[in-house]
């Protein structure tokens, strides 16, 4: 698991071991690769962060500010290391707290304001991932032209009914799924490829 483009690109992150699911560093690229240029200079969330990698990367690759949200103490632990490791601390906030909890207790207008980028990768074959953007829908937290990512196994995904989210695109990567939503009350757009990937030497 390493740090895939940016500032800290080549860096090799800490894992916390069985405590998270980590993305591989495939499925990262083809993600980021997706969101393109809508990473920088985004405020992200990272819920269930797990050793912060999505977070990080995003952070990496000019992502104005990023908050992790985890509870298992390893995984904080290794979040914490790699922020010190990448030296991206100062653009980071570390939160211990449920996810749900902290989804409930947000409230617009405080200084974490909205959010450009949400990543939700919970436990698998718990539905988790869906209770989640439950949780998050009607709350306002996604920025009108945000993307909420849900990082799943394949079989788990079926259909919601959402007030705030629409679902945008769907990319397998083996056992790995990643469902795309976006703000329905965001400009139209055709594919979320238009936006050109950014690039560093």
């Amino acid at each position: 698991m390493r740090v895939i483009s940016g500032t800290a690109k080549g860096r090799t992150l800490k894992s916390p071991g069985a405590a998270t699911r980590p993305i591989t560093d495939r499925v990262k690229e083809n993600l980021f690769n997706v969101l393109g240029a809508r990473v920088e200079d985004a405020n992200v969330l990272d819920l269930f962060a797990g050793a912060g990698s999505v977070g990080i990367e995003a952070l990496s690759r000019g992502a104005r500010r990023c908050t992790f949200v985890e509870k298992d103490n390893a995984a904080l632990r290794a979040i914490k290391e790699n922020l010190e490791l990448t030296r991206l601390n100062d653009r980071a906030r570390v939160v211990r707290d449920d996810v749900f909890r902290f989804i409930r207790h947000w409230t617009p207008g405080l200084e974490l304001g909205t959010w450009d980028l949400i990543y939700i990768a919970p436990p698998q074959y718990k539905d988790l991932w869906a209770e989640t953007l439950r949780a998050l829908d009607g709350r306002g937290m996604l920025s009108p032209r945000g993307i909420l990512v849900a990082q799943i196994f394949p079989k788990e995904y079926h259909a919601l009914e959402l007030e705030e989210f629409a679902l945008a695109d769907q990319r397998t990567y083996g056992s790995t799924m990643l469902c795309l939503y976006k703000n329905k009350s965001s400009p139209q757009e055709s594919k979320l490829e238009r936006y050109t990937p950014l690039t560093y030497s």
